[in-house]
């Protein structure tokens, strides 16, 4: 569910009924209602926040997002300290944001500042009594799980519901892109990554995909591999043959035999077409994923050749 802000506060809000028991406004006239009763059956998360707040604009979204996840398990209350200046100073109120757990109509728990997500979540689960659980990561193992068992199109449908939720999620982007890639869709793909804009195409996750991609785009230029195993046989010390035998190889996913022909361009001349082959294993692993066991012995081959 997306977040709007309300034109007449600084705060994010949430539109959704469903979300009028477990995330509200409070303030100092109806804080026992709201706060110390409701504590008394389970914890009650009270975020004190200002419209002129940096850190708070980032923080309040964050703690929505918690709260829904944890399933009615933890309640949020959020008071503006600027209307209830009083309640503030009752409770040592030093500086925004501020958060307080309340348990049994007393608070328990606490933090102050932006913090991250992890750290947000570590605060929840401890005053929940166990895991929250974020369904948007439960998405994406499932959505990396399908990708790695090969099951394209439902890493592609899983990555995708991600993005209906967050449109922004980077591993998300780069998990779509992948799939577009193994599928062919190669034109498609590289249309999906010219209307991102410049920092999004940064992110990890995504530059990877792109790493991918670019290798896709290029290896749909090279021989097959019958062509350039034919080539290297009659020509086994030209280096750019070897180099395109690479590509081909690459191409039709045998990856160990991929690493090997450019390693071997490596052992015969490690700055061969501007260090193009050490260039080329770079963006393999990048496409592969770093635990990918042919990206590990790569790297390790890599750096057995280079440091020997």
């Amino acid at each position: 569910m997306a977040l709007i802000l309300d034109p007449n506060s600084s705060a994010p809000t949430s539109q959704s009924g469903a979300d009028s028991d477990l995330i509200k406004d409070s303030g100092i006239d109806t804080f026992m209602q709201d706060v110390i009763e409701p504590s008394m059956e389970g914890p009650v998360v009270v975020d004190f926040w200002a419209p002129w707040c940096g850190p708070c604009k980032t923080l309040t979204p964050t703690i929505e997002k918690i709260t829904r996840e944890a399933g009615g398990r933890v309640k949020l209350v959020k008071i503006d300290i600027d209307k209830n200046q009083e309640l503030a100073m009752q409770l040592r109120i030093q500086s925004v944001p501020t958060v307080y757990a309340f348990k049994g109509g007393r608070p328990v728990d606490g933090f102050q500042g932006a913090q991250p997500e992890s750290e947000v979540r570590a605060f929840f689960e401890r005053i929940a009594g166990g895991p929250i659980e974020s369904p948007i990561e439960m998405l994406l193992e499932q959505a990396h799980a399908a990708l790695a068992a090969d099951d394209v199109t439902a890493a592609y449908g899983l990555y995708g519901n991600v993005l209906e939720r967050e449109p922004e999620n980077d591993t998300a982007l780069g998990g779509v892109l992948r799939c577009m890639v193994a599928m062919g869709e190669v034109e498609h793909a590289r249309g999906f990554v010219d209307d991102m804009d410049d920092r999004t195409r940064l992110k990890a996750p995504v530059a990877a995909a792109i790493s991918a991609l670019e290798l896709a785009e290029a290896s749909a230029h090279s021989d097959d591999l019958d062509a350039a195993r034919a080539k290297f046989d009659a020509n086994p010390d030209d280096l750019q043959v070897q180099f395109d035998l690479g590509m081909a190889l690459f191409a039709a996913n045998k990856r160990d035999e991929a690493v090997q022909a450019m390693i071997a361009i490596i052992r015969k001349d490690r700055g061969w077409n501007d260090d193009a082959a050490r260039a080329q294993l770079i963006k393999f692993f990048e496409a592969w994923g770093p635990m990918d066991p042919a990206s590990v012995a790569g790297r390790r081959a890599l750096s057995t050749v280079l440091f020997a």
